[in-house]
């Protein structure tokens, strides 16, 4: 099993039950589904059963890199998780997105994804190591703190290892458990819990060999060069409306010195994910919900100590996905101040919320799954459900599907709503292509010293990148289809290379005239690399092809089509209100970029069911049911899934 240009060439595959391990082809894959997300669908498409559950021996649990992985300058050594997941109502298929430096080791050992299998009699972790495969006893690191594993496996196997791993949360799968891997990377969608469900702690992976290979690396190395002067001073800075959260992106060091950027293995140019050090030395990563969950926004930093962090950490180690426990922490002190939830009734200090004593508890009640810490670690929605209807009513705004936040929410970003009714699981990197642009527009209408997106550039950005000048104008249900079909397309194909979701697509350009990015460039980059000519349009097709075997796949767990392609009923019934956050006003581009604040706006339920209508139909699904046709699954390649996919009936096929 040879390499090809970019590829590692193996699949390593793991059966825990069994003990056994074997390499098959990348490319059996990869021409079809590239990377990634692509391989990981097609993989749990062929292999787990529609009835099986997510903490089965029978589930996948898929660890995948892409094409890009290992290469420098590019951002694209992010890997993917995929499989089964336990936090998803009702259980299916779903995926996380990871950074740090853990998949392009991965790699450099060989190896362009890992399929696990099956279910270890003992506690086990996994060793690859240049070109060797272990599976070892891990019985001594059961328990342990994911961060804890991770330095005694490097303190035993070598500092150059790299470690995914779990905490006690994933021992005794928690569904909010995440997988914790090398820099702080995290993995959420209750990976962790299926780790540990197969009784696996950890993987470790090793090489002395970080080579990678291009099939036109003169070509690749103009492109990285390129690439890297159209990111230059293009990031967003957290100004404008959202400037209370100015001080802990690594940009601003004069209001935070305890931070250092701390850049992705491969970086172009770095982003707003940093290191903080807290004062008695701890380091860890400090970035987006992991660095503000357990903090106050309306204080300024100066006026933080360092319990913000060490409630970061300390989720870390447990191994429990902060977004995920920043809404439990909510639905607590709503709770406690309705007089339903009490420390006594929950032997938790509720009443000291945003104290270390409080977050040291509940995570621990959650991860060893203690009294009502073991009704909390099936998830906020299920644990509302026992505790009563009284407490239903606490919930609030949040992802009903997954228990956690539900930030740039279709009642201000009209955009979003297909994204949130399509996707198991909060869809961040669709999400940002929506959001990002508006940053920056924020930063101009703010008048913030070189911001550049005015509202001649947002409505450029709009046409490139999304299909039209109104893509990006909240005042209208207009463009909105085509938009969320684009991004969709675009962000499955950015997950199967895999590019980092901060650094592309290049949509805003600071150094050029126009501002406006280029969307070409990963098809550039593609080729170079692979070999494989490809322009802006085949790849986003291959992005399409992803996508639609990923609904496939939802379909045939139990996804209703149409019917489950919903908001929560909040959505077109409560009207926006001010709350705290980056946007406290709901400030968004109106008609030809003014200013306008969707406070007080809901979802219209006729217009969301009209562009449903157009998002159908320019998928090429039934309007009616919301179900793929035949004819479209042909002109995917897709013709082997057709024979068990749920699609539109023959009538319907238009």
């Amino acid at each position: 099993m040879g390499s090809e240009f970019g590829y590692a060439g193996k699949i390593l595959r793991v059966d825990l039950s069994q003990g056994t391990t074997v390499d098959v082809p990348t490319m059996d894959y990869t021409n079809r589904f590239v990377g990634g997300r692509g391989v990981g669908a097609k993989i749990y498409w062929d292999e787990v059963s529609p009835k099986a559950k997510s903490f089965d021996p029978e589930n996948r649990l898929i660890f995948a890199n892409g094409p890009l992985a290992g290469f420098a300058g590019l951002a694209g050594s992010r890997w993917q998780v995929c499989g089964k997941s336990p936090t998803v109502t009702p259980e299916t298929f779903s995926y996380a997105n990871l950074g740090g430096s853990w998949g392009a080791w991965l790699k450099f050992a060989g190896y362009d994804a890992i399929v696990i299998q099956g279910r270890a009699d003992k506690p086990v972790y996994l060793l690859i190591q240049d070109g060797n495969v272990e599976i070892r006893d891990a019985s001594s690191l059961w328990g342990k703190g994911a961060i804890e594993v991770r330095e005694i496996l490097k303190g035993t196997l070598g500092r150059d290892i790299r470690v995914a791993a779990i905490g006690p949360a994933g021992d005794n799968m928690a569904v909010m458990a995440n997988v914790i891997a090398e820099d702080d990377s995290s993995a959420s969608g209750g990976f962790g819990a299926v780790m540990g469900s197969k009784k696996l702690k950890a993987i470790a992976v090793g090489t002395n060999n970080r080579k990678v290979i291009a099939a036109n690396p003169d070509k690749l190395q103009e492109l990285v060069k390129y690439a890297r002067e159209l990111k230059k001073d293009s990031r967003f800075i957290f100004s404008g409306p959202h400037r209370i959260w100015a001080a802990y992106v690594p940009e601003n060091l004069k209001l935070n010195p305890k931070l250092k950027r701390d850049a992705c293995y491969g970086c172009i140019s770095g982003c707003i994910r940093a290191t903080y050090e807290a004062e008695n030395g701890e380091r860890g990563k400090y970035l987006c919900v992991a660095a503000v969950f357990y903090a106050d926004p309306t204080k300024k930093m100066g006026e933080w100590n360092d319990d913000h962090f060490h409630a970061s950490k300390i989720c870390n180690d447990y191994g429990l996905d902060v977004l995920t426990m920043g809404s439990i922490i909510g639905w607590l002190g709503s709770c406690y101040r309705a007089g339903i939830l009490t420390d006594e009734n929950t032997g938790i200090p509720i009443s000291k919320i945003m104290s270390l004593e409080f977050i040291q508890t509940l995570a621990r009640k959650i991860s060893l799954r203690e009294g009502f810490g073991d009704i909390l670690a099936q998830g906020i929605v299920k644990a509302a459900d026992v505790v009563g209807s009284k407490a239903k009513e606490q919930l609030g705004y949040i992802n009903y599907r997954t228990g956690t936040a539900y930030p740039y929410e279709p009642r201000i970003y009209i955009t979003t709503g297909l994204s949130f009714a399509t996707e198991p699981r909060l869809p961040m990197p669709q999400l940002h292509e929506v959001i990002f642009p508006v940053h920056l527009w924020w930063d101009w209408c703010n008048q913030i010293e070189g911001a550049y997106v005015s509202n001649d550039v947002i409505r450029s950005i709009a046409k490139k990148f999304l299909g039209s000048e109104i893509a990006l104008d909240f005042s209208t249900y207009e463009g909105k289809a085509l938009a969320a079909k684009k991004l969709q397309d675009r962000v499955y194909i950015k997950e199967c290379l895999i590019l980092c979701d901060f650094a592309w697509p290049l949509m805003a350009v600071k150094h050029s005239k126009e501002h406006v990015g280029d969307p070409t460039l990963p098809s550039h980059i593609f080729s170079a690399v692979t070999g494989r000519e490809m322009d802006e349009q085949g790849l986003d097709k291959i992005g399409e092809r992803v996508f639609n075997l990923q609904r496939a796949i939802l379909i045939r767990e139990g996804h209703r089509g149409r019917e489950g392609d919903s908001l929560p009923e909040f959505d077109h019934t409560i009207p926006l209100a001010k709350k705290p956050g980056l946007n406290p006003e709901s400030q968004v581009p109106g008609k030809e970029g003014e200013i306008i604040s969707r406070m007080g706006a809901v979802v219209d339920r006729e217009k969301f069911e009209k562009m449903k209508d157009e998002y159908y139909q320019l998928r090429g699904w039934d309007v009616e049911s919301g179900l793929q046709t035949k004819a479209k699954l042909m002109e995917l390649g897709l013709e082997d899934i057709i024979k068990d996919a749920r699609i539109a009936t023959p009538h319907e096929d238009l």
